[in-house]
């Protein structure tokens, strides 16, 4: 759970400029004129024509929100250009070069955990981690590679179930390392990674959360949010919180995403009432 636009339109002229001959004189190779034809000069200028503007893009975490007095950032209705969410995805890492599903599993780098939220007194040490690339469909209909740090004991189960997805063309926007610059900076309401492990407690509460063991993932957030009561995480997601306008990368019971987590013995937060997190999917059930 996670955070405009300017467009020029540039005017072309062009000129057309046609001129007769002179009185009484002829072209060569054409009939002089008529006496009865009068020569006059004409010039002609085309009407501009504007270059269409391109459309609006959304920066993602470019506007903070006013805060809430729990901390979170103030809800607010999903601005027009995310109403149907389809922003295209950052190549971060090289693309599949055949189309074809890829996935490594590593240790965490030393550069990657660097940039992570990962610290001491996180409950997982760093050799508890696997470092993690995958192949996703983006919302721009292409295929890109993300990445994402998960716990060792799942990161065979969690290359599975992103293996299925892409197969199924279920798509991502975005899927990158959390960093704890994330944590720390005024909310923006309108992020849509989908990550696993985050150094983090339970929304509202003081234990651990599942993610800070890598042991949980949240997929595509906007389109999938988090509510609880008034609270609506991200706090600019409020259209998708109504689940019967069905658009692209959102989850439901029974679909792809929930089949394939389930196969791998994980729980989806959408089956929860209160909080009712339709991102969520994790291998403790939290």
């Amino acid at each position: 759970m996670s955070r405009g636009p300017l467009a020029a339109a540039v005017l072309a002229t062009a000129a057309l400029v046609a001129c007769d001959p002179a009185p009484g004189a002829a072209p060569t190779g054409t009939s002089p004129p008529s006496s009865s034809a009068t020569p006059e000069s004409t010039t002609a200028t085309a009407e501009p024509t504007p270059t269409p503007a391109a459309a609006p893009v959304w920066k993602v975490g470019a506007n903070p929100l006013p805060r809430r007095a729990d901390g979170f950032g103030q809800v607010l209705p999903t601005p027009p250009e995310l109403v149907n969410r389809s922003l295209p995805s950052a190549d971060r890492l090289p693309p599949p070069a055949d189309g074809r599903f890829a996935a490594t599993t590593a240790t965490v780098p030393a550069t990657v955990l660097a940039r992570s939220t990962w610290r001491p007194g996180c409950p997982v040490t760093a050799a508890d981690l696997r470092y993690l690339t995958l192949s996703f469909w983006g919302f721009d209909g292409r295929p890109h590679t993300g990445e994402m740090i998960v716990n060792a004991r799942v990161a065979a189960d969690v290359t599975t179930v992103f293996g299925k997805l892409f197969a199924a063309r279920f798509p991502i926007e975005e899927m990158r390392v959390t960093a704890q610059s994330e944590l720390d900076s005024p909310p923006t309401g309108d992020g849509n990674n989908t990550t696993a492990f985050v150094c983090r407690p339970v929304v509202t509460q003081s234990q651990w959360s599942a993610h800070a063991y890598g042991l949980a993932i949240d997929v595509n957030p906007f389109c999938n949010p988090y509510t609880k009561g008034n609270l609506v995480l991200p706090e600019l997601a409020s259209s998708y919180v109504d689940r019967r306008n069905h658009r692209p990368g959102m989850i439901f019971p029974n679909d792809p995403t929930v089949r394939a987590f389930t196969a791998i013995g994980w729980t989806w937060g959408g089956t929860w009432t209160s909080p009712r997190d339709l991102q969520h999917f994790s291998a403790t059930g939290r």
